[in-house]
């Protein structure tokens, strides 16, 4: 039996400036893996990639693995990079196969097209008519009807945070190879309701996503091969965004569309426990103080410019409000901003310095300028900000944030970064010399991820609304492309 797999993932949030060039694929630029090199990079990762590899390899399978890559969240894939990486999975599956499976996100789009993976799920089924394709997608796919309908099996994560990766890989591979090995026969599924959830309430730490994912495990324990609920991505600008289901069965269509139908019901009879309605930041930052007060940390999120959505990472709005409102023993994590950290190696270790910090990256989407902020401090930290998640997240995965730096202002210390990583792990704070459980305040450019490997840290929880692309604020988005009408942006 002989098995491509491979791993093309990217959420693309279409008003991003941030550019997504190949070199953003692979951990310190270059080239995506391949080969050996993907394989052995991947093993006993967190990655879905890694439990296909792992089925494969107990199977005992030939495995072709043509790419590995796996980007942070930006603007549109250069289109360049996603013929390298599209071409390089079709050439391997053109070359013959009994099966394939990918790790894809589901809401990847490139500069020359809206859908990345239904477009190469059509190019891999055009020269493979009759081969079996397993996917593996990300809980905020915007599905599209052209990956259904040139895919075998679909399963999407069941967590926000995404703890269940490779939990994920292990049930669209299981369905897989059960077809392969003639123990089953996938139906699939599919649809999807007129809703936009807002980011800030897909977690699954609460509802009303919480009983969605529950019925999905529900309905595999009842037999279903792989069901799920996309919560979607809404900061895309794509005819589809927005929240799907899809169920797989072995062997009963009519069962897995009424499954689908019955998630899709069920999220759409939530449809206003999705919405989120932010509060202005000079409040946030009144009730971060007050809450301080009871001892533990507080942690503020800045989930406007959380790059695991796509944002600069550099907008400076909440880091100001905190340095005006005069916050002590907070820390900041993170300021992307390659400039500034530079400067600060340049400077070494103990020196004093006032430098524009941010907003070096103008938003033109939402029409907005970079807005640096004039900070003053005294360099703390530097280092090369290489680190392997702890987990649950992503566990044992590397990362590369680039020449990192800490400034301390006094009251924050900042820490500025050279390539985007969200804080989802402890082991970021590792490379950077900081114990997070030791501060008063702790910001974070993230939305739901830092529950991960975070969420123990915090004795309350304060959202700011600050600036960026990944704004709960739809009003803010120009969609012309996405479908009409749809829930909360339209009446129904």
């Amino acid at each position: 039996m002989r098995l491509v797999i491979a791993q093309m993932k990217h959420e693309t949030n279409t008003f991003s400036p941030v550019p997504t060039p190949l070199a953003r694929f692979a951990v310190g630029g270059g080239e995506p893996l391949s080969g050996d090199a993907a394989r052995e990079a991947c093993r006993g990762t967190g990655a879905a990639l890694a439990a296909f590899v792992e089925q494969a390899e107990a199977a005992g399978a030939d495995i072709v693995l043509p790419i590995a890559a796996n980007a942070w969240p930006s603007g549109p894939v250069d289109e360049a990079a996603y013929e390298h990486m599209a071409g390089r999975i079709v050439d391997a599956v053109a070359a013959g196969c009994d099966g394939v499976l990918l790790d894809l996100h589901g809401a990847m789009v490139a500069e020359h097209l809206d859908d990345g993976e239904g477009e190469l799920l059509r190019r891999v089924r055009a020269v493979a008519p009759t081969v079996p394709i397993g996917v593996a997608l990300d809980m905020h796919t915007n599905l599209s009807d052209t990956m259904g309908v040139h895919s075998t099996v679909m399963a999407g994560y069941q967590t926000y945070p995404h703890v269940d990766m490779h939990g994920t890989g292990q049930r669209a591979g299981r369905a897989l190879l059960a077809q392969l090995q003639g123990q089953a026969r996938p139906e699939m599924a599919w649809g999807r309701r007129p809703m936009l959830p807002h980011v800030m309430r897909q977690g699954t730490h609460d509802g009303p996503n919480r009983a969605l994912q529950a019925r999905c495990r529900e309905m595999e324990a009842a037999g279903a091969l792989c069901a799920t609920v996309f919560v979607g991505f809404p900061n895309a600008d794509v005819e589809f965004a927005g929240l799907s289901a899809v169920v797989v069965t072995d062997g009963d269509a009519a069962l897995a569309r009424l499954w689908c139908d019955e998630l899709l019901d069920m999220a759409w009879a939530q449809r206003e426990g999705f919405v989120f309605t932010p509060e202005p930041l000079a409040d946030s930052m009144a009730r971060a103080r007050k809450l301080a007060t009871d001892g533990g940390t507080v942690v503020l999120l800045d989930h406007c410019d959380n790059c695991a959505s796509g944002g600069t990472m550099d907008t400076m709005t909440v880091l100001g409000a905190m340095l005006d409102a005069g916050l002590q023993d907070a820390v900041a994590f993170a300021v992307f901003d390659p400039e500034a950290a530079l400067a600060m190696h340049a400077a070494g270790v103990g020196a004093t310095l006032t430098l524009p910090l941010g907003g070096k990256l103008a938003m033109p989407t939402l029409g907005l300028a970079g807005a640096p902020r004039m900070v003053s401090g005294r360099v703390v930290h530097l280092g090369d900000g290489r680190f392997r998640n702890r987990g649950p997240m992503a566990a044992g995965e590397s990362n590369h944030m680039g020449p990192t730096a800490v400034l301390d202002t006094g009251g924050v210390r900042i820490v500025v970064i050279s390539n985007h990583v969200e804080p989802h792990d402890l082991a970021a704070f590792d490379a950077v010399g900081i114990d997070p459980a030791r501060a008063r305040f702790l910001m974070l450019k993230s939305r739901v991820h830092w529950r991960a490997g975070l969420g123990s840290l915090a004795r309350h929880i304060v959202e700011c609304n600050g600036t960026g692309v990944c704004t709960s604020d739809y009003a803010a988005l120009p969609f012309h492309r996405l479908r009409r009408p749809i829930y909360p942006l339209d009446p129904l």
